[in-house]
């Protein structure tokens, strides 16, 4: 008989399979931009719901007719600029040169952070910008408290700046201390690069955990469990690489290229007695093709899109109807 073959079960592209050190995602790479504006923002998921579109993609089949289509809606209250961050290249990776922090930092920001003791009354007035630097990153707070999910620590994290260094410290300078809304960053049509972190799973076996099958039904033992080691064992010891039960969930995902189909305001989507899992909408939102990674109430970071899609149009599509009704119990 022909000896089975089979690939192996669960990928090692995600490995170790270990859950995120905190509940927002981290970003380690920007794209380019010759525009000087934030590469990126962040929202708290709402929930999906569905749309009715005008398809306006080149290449489809049903271009030009209406269409049924899967959203995700994200509240977006206003990001604020707590400091710049000068950074330098280094033949040991990038170092901080220098920070200038904004004077008028919010009372809520001591939750995550310690807060100096005297903070400055004009940070227009601080002339220490360094000039030895490479690029700049702009350290930016959430907003939770505007929004009705119940919270009041902000999340901070950094967010890059397109264009030259000039006109990098430029925009810093006038956004330090200041808001900034989601309609200063992105546009409808746009893509959209999504990091955050999934939902937790628990402890899972491995037939869930890793997608392994299941043993016949009259094996002994267990039929949920990898069955015979085989070579795996010739170590004296089971290897690393086989599918075992863990942890499951909660982990640091990243999503390429989804759709923004539309921006507003609060009051065009807000519907009586909130959205379920979530509450009220009370801040601008966006709508975005698809679903989305992690729970409600979870901050998403939104950034400008690394590997554009060129088979996705640049203009939205023209949305005939916006589903707002509670689903039945």
């Amino acid at each position: 008989m022909p000896q089975k073959r089979k690939p192996r079960s669960g990928s090692l592209q995600y490995w170790p399979r270990k859950r995120s050190k905190r509940v927002f995602a981290r970003v380690r790479a920007w794209s380019r931009s010759n525009e000087a504006k934030p590469l990126g923002f962040a929202g708290y998921k709402v929930g999906m719901t569905h749309l009715i579109i005008n398809d306006n993609r080149k290449t489809s089949t049903t271009k030009g007719t209406d269409i049924f289509c899967p959203a995700t809606i994200i509240e977006c209250p206003p990001l604020k600029a707590a400091s710049i961050k000068f950074y330098k290249n280094t033949i040991n990776g990038s170092n901080l040169v220098s920070e200038i922090s904004a004077g008028n930092l919010d009372k809520e920001l001591k939750r995550a952070i310690i807060l100096p003791k005297k903070q400055k009354k004009d940070s227009k007035e601080n002339k220490g910008f360094p000039s030895d630097f490479d690029y700049i990153r702009l350290l930016v707070y959430t907003s939770p408290g505007l929004t009705g999910i119940g919270k009041k620590k902000p999340e901070i994290f950094e967010i890059a700046v397109g264009g030259n260094k000039e006109e990098q410290l430029n925009y810093a300078k006038e956004k330090l201390g200041k808001e900034i809304n989601i309609s200063d960053v992105f546009k409808e049509g746009q893509q959209l690069d999504v990091h955050a972190i999934s939902k937790g799973k628990g402890v899972q076996g491995p037939v869930k955990r890793f997608g392994i099958s299941l043993k016949h039904h009259k094996t002994e033992k267990s039929r949920r469990n990898p069955g015979s080691l085989g070579g795996w064992v010739a170590q004296g010891h089971i290897m690393w690489r086989q599918a075992k039960a863990g942890k499951m969930g909660y982990h640091l995902r990243m999503e390429h290229n989804k759709w923004l189909l539309k921006m507003g305001s609060a009051n065009e989507i807000s519907k009586k007695g909130g959205f379920g899992n979530y509450g009220v909408i009370k801040n601008n939102y966006i709508l975005v093709k698809g679903s989305v990674i992690g729970a409600k109430k979870r901050l998403i970071r939104i950034n400008e899109p690394i590997r554009p899609d060129k088979g996705i149009p640049n203009t939205p599509p023209t949305i005939q109807y916006v589903n707002l009704e509670q689903k039945s119990a």
